[in-house]
């Protein structure tokens, strides 16, 4: 995989991506997925994967392809230019669907064919904090934003 130099990339070796909870033009996920991708393309996002099942959330829900996305992000495109990419190339939604879909992904806990995994992740990360119970809170725990 070519990679290339993006001024705005984070080193995600060293640090983390923006919290799930961020969010730009009212998408949960979007900042967080700009810097994953952002680190891709510049070859720093050592563990974090670009368009996983969490991003694919963001693109299921939008209709934007990830590749395209991909190349906009190489294109060197600021955050707000980002959100106006999306907005243009987003299946229609209104602002309440946005904000909807937001607060139902700030809110998903695993289903019943994912509690024991959950749970485990959840003891190794915080063991002794009980009261995170949704994917959001468990990648803040990991990421030590509490």
């Amino acid at each position: 995989m070519t990679t290339q130099t993006l001024p705005n990339a984070p080193d995600l070796r060293k640090g983390f991506p923006r919290s799930p909870n961020e969010s730009l033009g009212h998408y949960v996920l979007l900042p967080r997925i700009i810097d994953k991708c952002r680190a891709t393309v510049a070859g720093t996002a050592g563990e974090y994967k670009f368009n996983c099942p969490l991003d694919r959330q963001f693109f299921d829900f939008t209709g934007v392809d990830a590749d395209a996305f991909k190349t906009e992000v190489a294109n060197g495109k600021s955050d707000q230019e980002l959100v106006a990419w999306v907005e243009k190339n987003a299946k229609v939604k209104t602002p309440e669907e946005i904000r909807s879909w937001s607060y139902e992904q700030r809110w998903r806990r695993p289903g019943a064919e994912m509690a024991h995994h959950f749970e485990e992740m959840r003891e190794t990360i915080a063991p002794d904090n009980y009261r995170i119970e949704t994917w959001f809170q468990l990648l803040d725990a990991d990421e030590k934003r509490f």
